[in-house]
């Protein structure tokens, strides 16, 4: 383990001049962890024994940031640094934050207040680790171990359970089986987290290295009580050709599978989400999901409200989930068709789901699946190549256009630049402004 870190030249500064004034200040929490274990830390936040109001006399440029915790921040050469007061903390009656803030001047006690061991050390560029909850061995072990009391850690804030499954799949790491234990118990305090909070979390969860750990959800219940609806799937087998797992395996290995966005991460996590409530036996007991992908969207758009998704967000997702398993034929037509429908970028979304998807089902078949969608992506390349018109907006003539022919302005416009957008779509040359105004007029 390193004794010595390399760290910016302002923090030291910073440090430097608490020292210089009589207080004590290290670094803490997840940039001495990630540097632990050899990973370039994004924010660097600092503790010290100085009050607010003394950090602010000591530093020339600061402003408050959650000044009732004791945290202020302080800007040097443009950046920005957090410096939190030690404390302890009173009564939590809401299981997320602390009735009252006790500021102290005893390092020891700020530490034993914090969630895990592995965010409990702290570091000098003099005096080097101080580690009294034994985060470090943790991190070697790859352990995830509250400090202290779990089920205490948990009644004062609920969102830790939440944090600590998420750090599992960010890190890889086991959470330690009391601490594992004491999630389980308290599972239902999750309820009382604000959605905006719990989708953070799960946002990390989907774009983490091992989202497979999503499943820790499930049989810790924490799931029950904010995604109850994945849990159905988890109990969904897939008994089909098609298929080797369960929908809820089959749904984390097509999120595994897809690129690191967050909004195809969510797509993936919804795509089959209504299969639950559609599965039907055949004769044979070969499984099927009819009316699968408008179940998803319902379910889809009922718990992207729940979570608070952005508008933006929510509806492109819910366009990848509604196609998600449309099958676009392997020509120009259909493919100019499909990207007139539903856009360009929600198209080229939708192949990369579409790959992800096939991905996670039956190995035997993908191959087959994989060389479709590849040759979707030619088409669609050759169409761009060629500058070959799929939309109204690269269509030779507009509605102003129409207007001077004698059309008149209103829905007519509209059904009219469709009807002459469909025939370019079939035939390319089309597309020139005296040739569609000619077969308008003849029209006419």
């Amino acid at each position: 383990m390193l004794e010595k870190i390399s760290i910016p030249k302002e923090v030291e500064e910073i440090i430097e001049k608490l020292n210089e004034n009589g207080y004590e200040g290290y670094i803490v929490g997840g940039c001495v962890r990630d540097i632990l274990m050899g990973r370039t830390p994004h924010d660097w936040d600092i503790t010290t024994s100085a009050k607010p109001d003394e950090v602010k006399n000591i530093f020339n440029r600061t402003y408050d940031t959650g000044i009732a915790h004791g945290t202020v921040t302080v800007i040097l050469n443009k950046k920005h640094f957090e410096i939190t007061t030690y404390r302890i903390e009173g009564i939590y009656e809401d299981y997320r934050r602390p009735k009252e803030v006790i500021f102290t001047n005893h390092l020891e006690a700020d530490l034993s207040r914090r969630d895990f061991t592995m965010n409990a050390i702290v570091y000098h560029p003099k005096d080097g680790f101080i580690d009294p909850m034994g985060g470090i061995e943790d991190i070697k072990r790859g352990i995830i171990r509250c400090v202290g009391n779990p089920d205490k850690r948990f009644e004062e804030d609920a969102l830790r359970m939440l944090r600590g499954i998420r750090f599992s799949s960010q890190l890889n790491f086991k959470i330690e089986d009391k601490t594992l234990e004491a999630i389980k118990k308290n599972a239902h305090l999750i309820s009382y987290i604000s959605a905006e909070r719990i989708k953070e979390e799960l946002d990390k969860i989907l774009l983490s290295d091992y989202v497979e750990k999503f499943i820790m959800l499930y049989n810790t219940k924490i799931s029950n009580y904010i995604l109850k609806e994945m849990d159905q799937c988890f109990k969904t087998e897939q008994n089909h050709p098609h298929h080797v797992d369960n929908v809820g395996i089959h749904t984390l290995k097509a999120i595994k599978a897809v690129d690191k966005d967050l909004k195809l991460k969510w797509a993936m996590f919804f795509h089959d989400i209504g299969k639950p409530e559609s599965k039907t036996t055949d004769e044979n007991g070969i499984d099927h999901f009819y009316g699968h992908v408008d179940k998803s969207v319902k379910i889809s758009r009922e718990i992207m409200r729940r979570l608070r998704f952005d508008k933006k967000s929510m509806n492109h997702i819910l366009k990848l989930v509604e196609y998600h398993d449309e099958k676009i034929e392997e020509d120009k037509k259909s493919v100019k068709e499909f990207l007139y429908k539903i856009g360009e970028e929600v198209f080229l979304d939708l192949l990369k789901v579409q790959l992800a998807d096939a991905k996670a089902q039956n190995p035997k078949f993908y191959k087959e699946k994989e060389e479709r969608i590849k040759n979707i992506q030619r088409i669609y390349k050759e169409i761009k190549e060629n500058n070959e018109c799929f939309n109204l907006k690269d269509l030779a003539v507009n509605g102003g256009d129409l207007i001077k022919i004698g059309i008149k302005e209103g829905k007519k416009i509209g059904k009219t630049l469709d009807y002459l957008l469909k025939l370019v779509i079939e035939n390319p040359k089309l597309n020139k402004k005296d040739i569609l105004l000619s077969i308008l007029k003849s029209k006419l």
